[in-house]
């Protein structure tokens, strides 16, 4: 059997085109995700407010408990039962961003319950507010500590958003599959496929890691 990349080439502008959709989705997906993930994840904090946290608790459950390429197929093909049409790329980023929204909301969760209990004392004991508290005493700390798993959200989201192409999203995974309905060489263009999405989570991968080794100077440093 003879490899045969030539399809690959002729395409190589629609699997560009397909990797700069994928790029979109995953960030407006993270962006959606975060919102989510920081308000489930405060939520979640406080259990004396029983409305908040009975929302959050139930939203993390409903999301995490099922697959993700039901909650697509739910939004594109279950909301027009109820008058409710959203375009494909919506349907993909509303999708993607519940989904991340749910584990960026137990990364939250961790990281501010990982600050010592003595850096909230020591911020009351200087006359701040609980809010002032979070805001500037333990969110900055735990923005430092979520960043890996943030990092590791954001490669899983870039690959999920795989999945929005049974919605018809011109994404790099919909883009390489008409490639293949003309030219029937399936492998050669998974190959590239894949060969995109690894430069994608590579390139993420190495930013992360710069910033770990920055923030990590700058902790030594003070």
């Amino acid at each position: 059997m003879e490899l045969d990349f030539a399809p690959v080439w002729a395409g190589w502008p629609d699997l560009l085109r397909g990797a700069r959709a994928t790029i979109e989705v995953t960030a407006a997906s993270l962006g959606l995700g975060c919102a989510l993930g920081l308000f489930g994840g405060l939520g979640r904090l406080d259990p004396a407010c029983r409305p908040l946290y009975a929302i959050s608790s139930a939203y993390v459950l409903l999301i995490r408990g099922t697959p993700l390429l039901v909650q697509l197929f739910l939004l594109f093909f279950g909301l027009p039962q109820f008058g409710i049409v959203l375009p494909a790329f919506a349907c993909g980023v509303l999708g993607l961003g519940l989904y991340s929204g749910a584990y960026v909301s137990e990364i939250v969760r961790g990281a501010i319950q990982s600050i010592d209990r003595g850096q909230v004392l020591a911020g009351q004991s200087l006359g701040m507010t609980p809010r002032q508290v979070m805001r500037h005493v333990v969110l900055p700390q735990a923005l430092v500590r979520m960043i890996p798993p943030l990092g590791n959200e954001v490669i899983a989201l870039i690959k999920n958003s795989a999945l929005v192409s049974l919605l018809t999203i011109d994404e790099l995974m919909h883009e390489g599959q008409k490639i293949i309905a003309v030219s029937y060489r399936s492998l050669e263009v998974y190959l590239a496929v894949a060969a995109v999405y690894l430069l994608l989570t590579g390139t993420i991968a190495w930013v992360l890691r710069r910033i770990e080794d920055r923030l990590g100077a700058s902790r030594r440093a003070g």
